[in-house]
């Protein structure tokens, strides 16, 4: 089921993105959106080893973080959200980093996940593995949505908007074709990610037109 209203509201809502060229050595046709790194949302270091897939990533896989479907849209609740995510990530799960490589805050902000996720998107050449999704980490790159979406929320118009920019920047940049974003459930046996797994053949006609 997909909901159209989204994308209108997604057209009419300021997102608070900075947009500037993107410098990749290919030449991408999509602009860079602001992305917030590691340094900038006071990430906890590594535990460990991050290692580099080689190659460009042939997918986007979309997921959401099950967290509490906060009203706060600040870029601080952004912030304090990725270092939950982190924390869930190392503390809980064991693993050296956050799972996904970029996150989007229901209030459209986009945040770096994995350390070394943003140099590497914007060499355009190679990626780093994350942990996000069972059997397609080595070729998938990991986008997470702030919030829960499996009891039918519907993300917010600003969160949508960066998610449609943040996989048109990455698609370009990757050479990924839009038909090539997939939903954590298309890989796993999990709900995640929820209402937006039914969305993405709106996000995948979108991203396309966004590229061009």
């Amino acid at each position: 089921m997909l909901f159209a209203g989204a994308a209108g509201l997604a057209a009419a809502t300021a997102v608070p993105l900075t947009a500037r060229a993107a410098q990749a050595s290919q030449g991408a046709r999509v602009a860079q959106p602001a992305i917030d790194g590691t340094a900038q949302w006071g990430a906890s270091p590594p535990a460990g080893t991050i290692s580099l897939v080689q190659r460009r990533p042939a997918a986007i896989i979309v997921h959401h973080t099950v967290s509490s479907n906060s009203t706060d849209y600040s870029r601080a609740q952004a912030h304090s959200h990725a270092r939950w995510v982190q924390a869930l990530h190392q503390d809980d799960n064991g693993w050296v980093d956050t799972g996904y490589n970029f996150v989007v805050s229901r209030g459209g902000y986009l945040t770096e996940g994995r350390h070394r996720s943003l140099e590497t998107l914007l060499g355009g050449t190679n990626f780093v593995l994350g942990a996000h999704t069972s059997g397609a980490n080595d070729f998938g790159i990991g986008i997470s949505n702030e919030g829960a979406y499996h009891d039918g929320a519907v993300p917010p118009a600003a969160q949508w908007a960066s998610l449609v920019q943040i996989c048109a920047f990455v698609a370009s940049q990757y050479a990924i074709t839009p038909t090539e974003i997939y939903g954590h459930m298309d890989f796993n046996n999990t709900l995640c990610p929820g209402i937006i797994h039914d969305m993405l053949p709106q996000l995948r006609d979108e991203v396309a037109d966004a590229i061009g």
